[in-house]
C-alpha cells in the first residue's frame, strides 16, 4: 500500500517536472524564433517630427541587436489613434509596434470616442522625454510668454496658434495656459509638427505649441524663438528660456511627455521580454546618444513599469484639465 502511494507521488512529480520543462522550452523557443522577418514601427506623426526622428534612429540601430530591419511607417491622425488601432488589430506576434507618448493614454483617449480599448497595448520601453514649448517667429514683437498673453488679453479672439492635434499634450497644455491667463485664442490643428512649423514660419499663425526637436534647427538659425518650455526647470542648452513653472503654470510641467514603444497586450511574454532587452541595448548604443543633436530631445530609458507610472501621473493631472476646458469625453 505504501509502495503504491509512493509510486503515484513519483509519477505525479515527474509529470509536473516534465510540464515545467515543456513550458520553459516553449518560452525559450518563442524568443529564439523571433524575429525572423522585418518589424514595422508605426509613428503617429509625419516625417520630421521629433517622434519620427527618434523612431528612425531606433530603426537604424536595431539590426545590430535583433538581426532584422525595422521599417518606420508614418501613420498620423487622431492624435495617435489611427496608429494605435492598426497595431491593436494586427496579429499579436511582435512584428507591428507603435511609438506613442504617455499622453495618448492619459489624455488623448479621454477626448475621443475611440472604437478600441487602449489597454490592449502594453509598453515595451521608454526612449525619450519630449520637450514642448510655446514658439513664435524670431521677428515677432513678443519677446516673452507674458508679452504674448498680454497681447491676447488686449485683443481677445485675434491670437491664433498652431499645434499637431486636438487632445494631445501640446494642445491641452497651451489651452490651459490661455484659459488661466484669461485669453481667448483660436487654435489651428495641423497633421503634424513640421506642418505647424511651416505655418508659423510662413506667417499663417502667430504662435505654435510644438516639440523643441521639431524647431531646434530653426531656433539655432535665428528664425524661431521659444518663449517658455513646459517643464519644471530650464534646459542647459537654452538657459535664457524660462520654464513654465516659474511663470506661474505648474500643471503644465506635470504633463511633460515621455515617448515609448508599445506592442499588443496579448503578444507572447517571451517576445515582449526580448523586445525590452533589445530596446535597452539600442538605447545604450553610442549612436542613440546623438538624439539631442539630431532630434533636439532628451534620451531617457525606462522599462514597462516606468512607462505605466508616467501614464498614471499624466492622467492624474490631465483629466481634471480636460474636464475644466470641456474636452473630456471619457467615462
Amino acid at each position: 500500500m505504501r509502495r503504491r502511494f509512493s509510486t503515484k507521488k513519483r509519477v505525479l512529480a515527474q509529470t509536473a517536472f516534465l510540464s515545467l520543462v515543456l513550458i520553459f522550452f516553449a518560452v525559450i523557443t518563442g524568443a529564439a524564433d523571433y524575429p525572423v522577418k522585418p518589424i514595422e514601427l508605426l509613428c503617429p506623426y509625419t516625417a520630421g517630427a521629433s517622434i519620427d526622428i527618434m523612431a528612425r534612429l531606433i530603426a537604424d540601430i536595431a539590426p545590430t541587436y535583433i538581426g532584422q530591419p525595422i521599417a518606420v511607417i508614418n501613420k498620423p491622425g487622431a492624435g495617435g489613434s489611427l496608429a494605435a488601432a492598426e497595431v491593436i488589430s494586427a496579429k499579436p506576434d511582435g512584428y507591428k509596434l507603435v511609438t506613442l507618448g504617455q499622453g495618448f493614454f492619459a489624455i488623448t483617449t479621454k477626448t475621443q470616442k475611440i472604437p478600441f480599448d487602449p489597454n490592449e497595448l502594453e509598453p515595451i520601453a521608454n526612449f525619450m522625454a519630449w520637450r514642448l514649448a510655446m514658439m513664435v517667429r524670431a521677428d515677432s514683437p513678443w519677446k516673452s510668454l507674458n508679452d504674448l498673453l498680454s497681447y491676447g488679453k488686449k485683443n481677445q479672439g485675434q491670437l491664433n496658434w498652431a499645434h499637431s492635434g486636438r487632445g494631445t499634450p501640446p494642445h491641452i497644455i497651451a489651452v490651459d495656459i490661455f484659459k488661466k491667463a484669461g485669453v481667448q485664442a483660436t487654435d489651428v490643428p495641423y497633421k503634424g509638427s513640421p506642418e505647424a512649423l511651416s505655418a508659423l514660419l510662413g506667417g499663417h499663425i502667430q504662435a505654435a505649441s510644438l516639440p523643441y526637436g521639431t524647431v531646434s534647427d530653426q531656433v539655432k538659425a535665428g528664425k524661431v524663438r521659444p518663449l517658455a518650455f513646459y517643464s519644471e526647470k530650464r534646459y542647459a542648452d537654452q538657459p535664457n528660456v524660462p520654464c513654465i513653472v516659474e511663470l506661474g503654470f505648474p500643471d503644465a510641467a506635470k504633463l511633460m511627455t515621455y515617448v515609448a514603444i508599445y506592442v499588443r497586450k496579448d503578444t507572447p511574454g517571451s517576445i515582449k521580454s526580448y523586445l525590452t532587452a533589445a530596446s535597452k541595448k539600442i538605447y545604450d548604443d553610442p549612436r542613440f546618444k546623438r538624439l539631442p543633436e539630431i532630434g533636439g530631445e532628451d534620451p531617457q530609458f525606462g522599462g514597462p513599469e516606468f512607462v505605466r507610472q508616467t501614464i498614471r501621473n499624466a492622467e492624474e493631472v490631465g483629466v481634471p484639465i480636460l474636464k475644466e476646458i470641456g474636452l473630456y469625453v471619457g467615462k
